[in-house]
């Protein structure tokens, strides 16, 4: 297996697959709170086999070249996770996701990690353009993608169905050559 260091504070981006099911259960028991406020995750990981049946459906979709899971490590502790929601090489487009649990947040790990799985998806699969969707009213989501130079495009009104209540969707992106270029003037 690989890990990709995140920087120099103990944080590395690692695959996130079914034989780690266990631990992702109980990362998801350590914040299912906290992640479940914008995000559906906790309410399918609720035990050791719903555990292992959502990491196969990104075993299942790595295989189809249609989606990735990616775990956040720090200090050997799984704290987060990033992922390609989508993926579909022949339009060119994906989306990326994420999620964290309270103790490792404002450390700057998501960004770091998006940043990570968007340099693969431009640079070696050809991607042209990457989208991130977020609840209206998720601020630390949102402020990922203004960070990562993205361009809000627009907002579906309602089209998120979530613990019996509709919300709004942001939708933000970025094209292949705003990232070069974004990426060249750093």
């Amino acid at each position: 297996m690989f890990a990709v260091s995140l920087g120099d504070d103990g944080a590395e981006l690692r695959p996130l697959e079914p034989w780690q099911a266990g631990e992702f259960l109980a990362h998801m028991d350590r914040g299912r709170e906290f992640i479940g406020t914008h995000i559906a995750l906790p309410d399918f990981v609720t035990d050791l086999p719903s555990a292992r049946a959502y990491l196969q459906s990104y075993a299942d979709k790595t295989a189809a070249d249609a989606g990735r899971l990616y775990g956040i490590w720090l200090d050997g502790t799984l704290v987060g996770g990033v992922l390609f929601r989508i993926f579909e090489p022949a339009q060119g487009t994906c989306e990326v996701g994420c999620w964290l649990e309270p103790g490792a947040v404002g450390r700057g790990l998501i960004t770091r990690a998006i940043t990570l799985l968007i340099d693969w998806a431009v640079d070696v699969r050809g991607m042209h353009r990457v989208e991130w969707v977020a609840s209206a009213g998720n601020t630390p989501s949102i402020k990922v993608a203004k960070r990562l130079g993205m361009t809000r495009e627009g907002v579906r009104r309602e089209s998120y169905l979530y613990r019996g209540v509709r919300h709004d969707s942001e939708i933000w992106a970025l094209l292949a050559d705003e990232w070069r270029a974004a990426r060249a003037a750093r």
